[in-house]
């Protein structure tokens, strides 16, 4: 349910005139989202809804579409000619001199950019200045109530578990056969999520050897694909409970097929670990202390550790990402490398952190996911961080 009084104090907190919600035939979701309008919902004419930091919002559609924002609180103004809209538009800012919208300059954050750079230009002949919308939309989108923190641990427990399955069934199946299919140990990760009433968008990531240097592999079928004595493994799953508003679990882990770990496996996996606690030490000292926090800091306290150890072009992709209703969540990344992110980490917010050294032989990544409570308390969730490559022969 849209929520007027929320979106006001917001505006307020961020010293913003109003935020103008914009929306073409479904182009800009994170608007939809938060007007509380269905997937489903019919519409192909453009509309705007501008929310005042004070009194009631105004509402500019299409005189066929005359309804479809009548769900909202606020006044409307119907146009059908193009004039009639840039007027309107104009109308509807009269009073706003700093707005926010889905809007990211030069494209910096491309997650929050969803108005096309045309509409921007219109509305910037009416006001003085355009903000990125990010940290509003991180309230909306991003920020969990009770319930759903409560489905994240739920799904927590079964992705926990799902890795002891995983890690037994591999022992066993070497043990029968002298080999297992990655997809193999995918189906029965899937399985499980079935039986748990879990579901995901897509299987986990089963690979051996060289395939896990590849951070997106997609876990296959034949011979180069068979897990054996010997082999380095990473397993990669997510999956939420299959309820409404259910929330991700994604975690990552890595063994080894057999009774001791090679030290070359243990040396990277130190590193990628110890880049890890970098990152979870410094969101937990900042929300300690109260200090803001901006996601490209966490990248970049992980991303110095495994520079410093000399594996930085190894480390190929961003340190986490924001986790809700999709497995890649509308809140702020940790990231200073794809993008800068300067959006703030939020109480009641979930994230990954998972940095990763990908070397041509094999790769290595070690992902958790963070959730900040509403009294500041950074949680790390789903079972135990990894300390060690699971010695599989051995434990299993």
């Amino acid at each position: 349910m849209f929520e007027l009084t929320k979106v006001q104090a917001a505006l307020e907190q961020f010293s913003l005139d109003g935020w103008l919600f914009y929306d073409f035939r479904g182009s800009n979701v994170l608007a939809r989202r938060i007007l509380d309008i269905p997937e489903d919902a019919m519409g192909s004419r453009r509309f705007f809804y501008f929310v005042p930091k004070s009194g009631l919002p105004t509402k500019l559609v299409h005189r066929i579409e005359s309804e479809a924002l009548d769900h909202l609180p606020g006044e409307k103004v119907v146009y059908l000619k193009w004039q009639e809209l840039e007027a309107g538009i104009e109308t509807i800012l009269r009073n706003a001199n700093r707005i926010a919208m889905e809007y990211s300059p030069r494209n910096s954050n491309p997650y929050i950019s969803r108005v096309d750079a045309g509409t921007v230009e219109l509305v910037r002949e009416s006001v003085e200045s355009i903000v990125p919308s990010g940290d509003l939309v991180q309230l909306f989108e991003a920020v969990w109530d009770i319930e759903q923190w409560e489905l994240h641990q739920k799904a927590g427990v079964e992705t926990d578990k799902a890795f002891e399955i995983a890690w037994s069934f591999i022992a066993t199946q070497i043990r029968k056969q002298g080999s297992v299919e990655e997809q193999s140990v995918s189906d029965v990760i899937m399985e499980h999520f079935k039986q748990s009433g879990l579901t995901t968008y897509h299987p986990p990531i089963v690979a051996r050897e060289s395939h896990s240097g590849d951070p997106h592999y997609e876990t296959g079928t034949g011979s180069n694909t068979d897990i054996r004595e010997g082999d380095f493994v990473l397993i990669d799953l997510w999956a939420k409970l299959d309820v409404p508003r259910g929330v991700y679990s994604d975690m990552t882990r890595v063994g080894f097929v057999g009774q001791q770990v090679p030290e070359r496996y243990s040396q990277i996996f130190q590193v990628v670990t110890n880049a890890r606690d970098a990152a979870i030490t410094l969101v937990e000292k900042a929300f300690q202390s109260g200090t803001p926090l901006q996601g490209w800091e966490v990248d970049q306290a992980c991303r110095d550790v495994i520079q410093e150890a000399g594996y930085g072009q190894y480390f190929v992709h961003r340190t986490g990402h924001s986790i809700g209703q999709e497995t890649h969540g509308n809140g702020a990344n940790m990231d200073n490398l794809e993008t800068h992110e300067e959006r703030l980490i939020l109480p009641q917010t979930c994230f990954s952190i998972e940095p990763g050294i990908y070397l041509p032989e094999f790769g290595v990544r070690s992902e958790v996911n963070v959730y900040i409570d509403g009294q500041n308390i950074v949680h790390v969730t789903a079972g135990e961080r990894q300390t060690k490559i699971l010695s599989i022969l051995s434990e299993y």
